[in-house]
């Protein structure tokens, strides 16, 4: 499928409740748009490409998205079956609870006293264990890590680490979401890749305040994953810390079935000036 300049394709209008006035001067590949499969109504949620994304697309369409309201996504599929999630539309925007509900240090703080605490019925790692995977911390709660400066302007950095991205991963395919930013994108289609801890809207909740101090942009997203591009990453190991205790409350899977030495501390070290994060929830 390909787009003439400014105009904006009838099925990718579909995809937005409004009938605000969209243009689109990058030209699509092949592609369709998908539905949800759990959805109380028969519109679009997402436009997927036929194939793997070509080169420099996300970039270009990245710079578009002020005048297209859609945010590109680098999309990769369950192992094994390459058509789940997004192909088959298995996704629930229904569940997705109206952002503006939630406060990104709340819902940090909770989940750090859930999977720090030794009675919540979660058998993933050893009570006599967690505080010592959280030292320095142990359960008590950092509070939200200090803002960054950007080292780099966040959408220049963005696109440079999506092409990064898809050559990496070459067979990931080009989605394009309705969002005002990629920090809603996640609860905009309904993603339920997290679904074993939380729900998007609070993902997003988190990931739009990461956006603000970390200069942090979605790029990618998986059956279960999720990568983002990250223009102002801590310094030192110091301010690492808190960043990582952020990660775990946001994805303890990180740490608890990430790499050996599996802490607070050794995953903080990994933290100091990476251009990107990635997160997986089993």
């Amino acid at each position: 499928m390909t787009s003439q300049l400014n105009e904006m394709p009838a099925e990718l209008l579909e995809l937005f409740p409004d009938e605000e006035r969209r243009t689109l001067s990058v030209p699509l590949p092949a592609g369709r748009t998908v539905r949800a499969d759990e959805a109380a109504d028969d519109r679009p949620v997402l436009w997927l490409s036929d194939d793997p994304a070509p080169a420099g697309l996300w970039s270009r369409l990245h710079a578009a998205h002020p005048d297209s309201g859609l945010w590109p996504l680098l999309l990769d599929g369950l192992d094994g079956d390459p058509s789940r999630p997004w192909a088959v539309g298995e996704f629930w925007p229904e569940r997705t609870a109206p952002l503006a509900g939630h406060d990104a240090e709340r819902l940090l703080a909770g989940w750090w006293a859930d999977y720090t605490g030794t009675d919540d019925g979660n058998d993933t790692v050893a009570a006599a264990r967690r505080e010592a995977i959280t030292a320095p911390y142990g359960r008590a709660w950092p509070g939200l890590a200090p803002a960054a400066p950007p080292r780099v302007a966040a959408p220049q950095h963005a696109e440079h680490w999506a092409e990064q991205l898809s050559q990496a991963q070459p067979a990931m395919r080009l989605g394009l979401v309705p969002a005002q930013r990629g920090s809603d994108a996640l609860a905009a289609v309904g993603w339920q890749g997290a679904m074993n801890y939380t729900g998007p809207a609070e993902l997003c909740a988190v990931l739009g305040s990461w956006e603000e101090r970390f200069g942090v942009r979605v790029i990618g997203v998986g059956f279960a994953e999720l990568y983002l591009s990250v223009a102002a990453p801590p310094a030192d190991t110091a301010a690492a810390l808190p960043v990582a205790a952020e990660h775990f409350a946001f994805c303890p899977d990180n740490i608890w079935q990430g790499q050996r030495p599996c802490t607070l501390a050794a995953y903080a070290e990994r933290l100091v000036d990476a251009p990107t994060w990635a997160f997986w929830w089993d």
